[in-house]
């Protein structure tokens, strides 16, 4: 058989299509959805507890002529003219449980879709198992340490058992709430603050355990609990900030201690190594090149030994301009003016002078 031709390209046999030109080289290769299945959407909660005939036998002769009478006026009802007869058909959405009752008695438990029942004997009651959100209201707790705490929590539930949380039950929601609200009181009053603000998630979920317990009797069962805020008071909010910023205050001052003491310790390394005689000789040279480098005249006096002036004027008789020349002795030079007594002399004499820099 020939296919239609509806203006689209048909797609590929092997499930994929090409990008850009047919000569293209890049392939993308198709998503394969898979059609939602029934036991994915919803667990199938269809029963019956006791068979119709047998119910309708408990009833007596006035029940089984209201059961007769109620399916004449169904079969009325059935038809899309006749408005004057209830239609018998129900729909059931998606996401709930039909529960049937006849005289008032559950019998039988129904899935999504188009129920048939008695109009005149049975009813039909819709119960939702979808997650249900339920926000608890705030709620003043005191902790172990004698201190006020507001917080406020939610809890995720969904109904497992639709006949208990329908008929064993009247506000299902209503009694999650005060269940929460008990637990919370107590299981806070068993922490000291520092332990509610720290291990939030711990005491949730300890209280969804608690609350579980409880709620499975209800046929609910309870996914999750989570407390939303922790609200302080004015004085407390406080108390709190000061005791933070006095600790980071302590926390910086013994950073600074600590860094004073590795300072003190740098600095005894850097004394002891400072005064040895190379680095005395290094810090003066660095002192001389930083002052000949200014444009000031200045006077320097460069220290030297005894030796070395002693040489120097050994050298200056060599040539005939030093002492021997001017008839003095070696041991003149040595006299009052040059001997070892007269040390301003002396040192004088050891320098050398260096001008206009």
């Amino acid at each position: 058989m020939a296919a239609m031709d509806n203006g689209k390209a048909p797609l590929p046999a092997n499930g994929t299509f090409r990008n850009g030109a047919p000569g293209g080289e890049t392939n993308t290769r198709l998503i394969n959805v898979q059609p939602p299945r029934r036991e994915d959407l919803q667990p199938a909660y269809a029963q019956t507890l006791q068979g119709e005939s047998e119910d309708a036998g408990s009833h007596g002769w006035y029940g089984s002529m209201i059961n007769t009478l109620g399916s004449l006026v169904g079969c009325c009802g059935a038809i899309p003219c006749c408005i004057v007869c209830p239609n018998p058909y129900k729909p059931v959405s998606q996401g709930n449980v039909g529960l049937v009752t006849k005289f008032g008695r559950f019998y039988r438990a129904v899935d999504p879709g188009l129920v048939k029942i008695n109009p005149l004997s049975e009813k039909l009651i819709q119960v939702d198992v979808k997650i249900q959100i339920v926000e608890v209201p705030k709620q003043v707790c005191m902790t172990k340490d004698n201190v006020n705490l507001q917080l406020t929590s939610v809890i995720y539930y969904h109904i497992t058992s639709p006949h208990k949380a329908a008929f064993g039950i009247s506000n299902i929601r209503q009694a999650l709430v005060e269940r929460t609200q008990t637990t919370l009181r107590h299981v806070v009053g068993a922490r000291v603050l520092q332990d509610v603000i720290e291990r939030r998630e711990e005491i949730a979920q300890s209280i969804g355990e608690i609350i579980e317990d409880v709620a499975s009797g209800w046929g609910v069962q309870v996914e999750s609990m989570l407390i939303k805020d922790i609200i302080f008071s004015t004085e407390l909010q406080d108390s709190l900030s000061m005791a933070a910023q006095s600790k980071r205050i302590g926390e910086s001052k013994v950073i600074a201690a600590r860094a004073e003491v590795e300072s003190a310790k740098l600095m005894r390394q850097a004394a002891d190594i400072l005064s040895s005689a190379p680095a005395m000789q290094i810090r003066y040279l660095e002192a001389m090149q930083a002052m000949a480098k200014t444009a000031n005249s200045k006077v320097i006096f460069l220290p030297a030994t005894n030796q070395t002036v002693q040489q120097q004027l050994a050298q200056a008789d060599t040539y005939g301009e030093g002492p021997s020349s001017q008839g003095q002795s070696s041991k003149s030079s040595t006299g009052p003016f040059m001997g070892d007594t007269n040390d301003g002399f002396q040192q004088a004499m050891n320098a050398r002078v260096i001008e206009n820099i």
